[in-house]
């Protein structure tokens, strides 16, 4: 394969009879822009009328070439310069990216991700549709919303409110990192393989000659080696005080807990945002009832009030990120500043859709 131009940030050729997806930003970790969810979405939209491409796979580019990162998430960046600056842009990203999330999980052909390296927000979105998950031994998956005043979006509240048990409440609110056996435990991987054999297999799959997607995906089956599962957490403590009815009660039930991971859990969540813990914990809870289509529209109605219930810099979403990456001070200026502070209504809010359902931006999802 012919060197790729580092400024093409997605490339997309069909290999054999595979529809190939490389993320290529490495230097950014492969977040996902605006431009890059449109490649993806246009990509998968032509292949997957196109009766001679199999299947679909897709992976990161790593500072050192293929593979060794998927992707970090979105471009925050990105958002706190369009929220700042009014840009309609920012609207147009969330709307785009959870139609592509939609997209790869209802995708009629299979689609094959090599979770390797970092898979965090957005690198699960575009991941956990996927007909086969492979993880590795690299692999880091987590959704670290709460920490820059976002919350788990691209279907979290979906796949995560999907985890065994309370793991989802656990994970979403945390943001804890999984590494390779722990995400199949999770339920959030499928299949583990050794990173040295990525590339093989890669150039593998425009050269073995398929009779259906179904082969394809077996093939890459066929290349995974046995995981014995392990918890990341310890069971009943977490099944226990994740159960419990509010913040409020599982941070306390933590502070008393004897265990280091209980008093090592409780610091970590004092740590994030107060309010969007709250709206985290309804949110992961809601979606557990919930169809894949409508879960979605209501996490569009989340972010739209992330950015739009308190405007500009007096956003969560906008401190949290200016603390995290643009003054990198790690100090940001919560508000509610306390997990005790927060009221039902400050929660119930980011619930309300602003738009009326035959407006919605998702509103032909599922459909």
């Amino acid at each position: 394969m012919s060197q790729t131009p580092v400024e093409q940030p997605v490339i997309t050729e069909v290999r054999g009879r595979v529809g190939c997806i490389t993320l290529n930003r490495p230097r950014a970790l492969n977040a996902l822009s605006l431009g890059m969810i449109r490649d993806i979405t246009a990509a998968l939209i032509a292949w997957r009328d196109d009766p001679h491409v199999l299947a679909v796979a897709v992976r990161g580019m790593g500072k050192e070439g293929p593979f060794g990162a998927f992707c970090a998430g979105g471009d925050i960046r990105f958002f706190h310069q369009a929220a700042l600056a009014g840009n309609p842009e920012l609207e147009d990203f969330f709307t785009e990216e959870y139609a592509l999330n939609h997209l790869i999980h209802t995708y009629a052909k299979p689609y094959i991700a090599f979770m390797d390296g970092i898979v965090m927000g957005g690198g699960m979105g575009i991941s956990q549709g996927a007909s086969l998950r492979i993880v590795t031994e690299r692999s880091k998956l987590a959704m670290p919303e709460t920490g820059i005043g976002l919350f788990p979006d691209v279907g979290g509240g979906y796949f995560l409110s999907r985890c065994p048990g309370r793991l989802g409440e656990y994970l979403a609110l945390t943001g804890q990192v999984l590494g390779g056996p722990e995400a199949v435990a999770a339920g959030l991987a499928d299949a583990q393989m050794e990173s040295g054999r990525l590339p093989g297999l890669w150039e593998s799959l425009g050269q073995t000659p398929y009779e259906s997607g179904e082969a394809v995906q077996r093939w890459c089956m066929n290349h995974t080696q046995k995981v014995t599962a392990r918890a990341s957490a310890p069971n009943a403590e977490l099944e226990r005080v994740f159960a419990l009815g509010n913040v409020g009660a599982i941070v306390l039930a933590l502070e008393a807990g004897e265990s280091e991971w209980s008093k090592e859990t409780a610091v970590q969540l004092r740590r994030r945002s107060p309010l969007m813990l709250h709206v985290v914990l309804e949110q992961v809870r809601r979606a557990r009832g919930m169809g894949l289509a409508d879960e979605l529209r209501m996490e569009r109605d989340m972010v739209r009030h992330c950015f739009q219930l308190r405007p500009g810099a007096a956003s969560e979403t906008v401190e949290g990120i200016r603390a995290l990456a643009v003054d990198k001070d790690h100090a940001p200026r919560w508000n509610p500043a306390r997990i005790e502070d927060v009221a039902p209504e400050q929660v119930s809010a980011f619930f309300d859709s602003p738009w009326p359902p035959h407006a919605h931006p998702l509103r032909e999802l599922g459909r």
